[in-house]
């Protein structure tokens, strides 16, 4: 079969569904997702604004998030009892989120506090984590965060304990600490192998912000000699980046914010803007496609296999199995403990 009619075929199938469905479905596209996806959607995001969107959909009865399996956790965790989440493939992980092992953050976060103390520490835990990990920070007090709110997290924490235990992103936790201020020496890393986390004692009761050694596999691909190569080949571009890429890049970015400031900026600039993005390609592709007026340019293609995992086919075999195959479920303890992380947040 010719690959294009079949993949007419597969649109043609879902979009009947999705008509048959009307109001009882809804589907979510992240950022992240090829564009043939993202354009049977019904509304498109960062994971946790989807995930918070869907759960006030009264009249959904569906949710079919096309990303990774820790967004479909975080809409199964928001989602009201009458709602069936699902995810076209079980199988899309994320290698961020799969860094930050519940078990291994738990037994770090006990380590610190016999030496400081439980109270000395508020437990931060990045949306790109999963159900379990939030869990943990809910049961420890703490909040989840998104990219985009990072620092008012960062700020409700500090008001509270003198310490942030920031997890599972280095990343973004060291840009957000120096973004407000926080000296170097004041910034240490977590090594889940080393005894207390490689650091000595002093380092751990010195620190304001201790961050989970992990990263995103595509945002660490971009580099600063990425960015003086465009300010020689395109002087007149302004470079911003995801705020999961190293401080040496986010400091030598014009701009630096989530995925959903990324999309902001590149739609309220001016006609005829030379942009250079740092961030997962599909998105930089569309937003070309979106935007021929503007020139749109990749720092680097960085790809994410995981949510290439979605595709036309898994799609439609879930929505010929809806509220069957591929379902989202969160433990009732966990879903309740992730909660607490999830309300902080949303009261920030």
């Amino acid at each position: 079969m010719d690959t294009d009619f079949g993949n007419r075929e597969i649109k043609n199938r879902i979009t009947q569904i999705k008509h048959e469905l009307g109001n009882e479905l809804v589907i979510l596209t992240h950022h992240f997702q090829r564009k043939d996806i993202v354009d049977l959607g019904d509304h498109r995001g960062d994971s946790f604004g989807l995930a918070r969107r869907a759960a006030r959909d009264e009249k959904a009865k569906y949710i079919l998030f096309c990303g990774v399996h820790f967004m479909a956790e975080s809409a199964a965790i928001l989602a009201n009892e009458n709602q069936i989440v699902q995810i076209p493939d079980t199988g899309a992980g994320c290698w961020l989120a799969e860094m930050g092992e519940a078990g291994k953050i738990e037994t770090a976060w006990q380590e610190a506090a016999a030496l400081l103390g439980e109270g000395a520490m508020m437990p931060v835990a990045y949306i790109n984590s999963n159900a379990a990990v939030k869990a943990m920070c809910g049961r420890h007090g703490g909040t989840v965060c998104t990219a985009a709110n990072a620092a008012r997290a960062f700020e409700w924490a500090f008001a509270q304990r003198g310490k942030i235990f920031f997890f599972p992103d280095e990343y973004l936790g060291r840009n957000t600490a120096l973004g407000m201020d926080i000296p170097e020496s004041s910034i240490l890393v977590w090594d889940p192998s080393l005894p207390l986390g490689g650091n000595t004692k002093a380092d751990v009761q010195k620190a304001k912000v201790i961050l989970w050694n992990g990263h995103c596999q595509v945002h660490t691909r971009f580099t600063p000699d990425q960015i003086m190569n465009i300010r020689k080949t395109a002087p007149d571009a302004r470079v911003v980046v995801h705020p999961e890429c190293s401080h040496e890049v986010t400091a030598l970015a014009d701009a630096s914010g989530s995925t959903s400031f990324i999309a902001r900026y590149v739609a309220e600039a001016p006609a005829d803007a030379t942009i250079a993005i740092g961030t997962e390609i599909n998105l930089i592709t569309r937003l070309a496609a979106e935007y021929p007026d503007k020139r749109i340019l990749p720092l680097y293609d960085a790809f994410c296999p995981h949510m290439h995992q979605i595709n036309l086919r898994n799609l439609l075999h879930t929505l010929e199995n809806i509220g069957k195959a591929n379902v989202v479920t969160v433990e009732n303890r966990i879903k309740k403990e992730a909660s607490i992380g999830l309300e902080n947040m949303l009261n920030l």
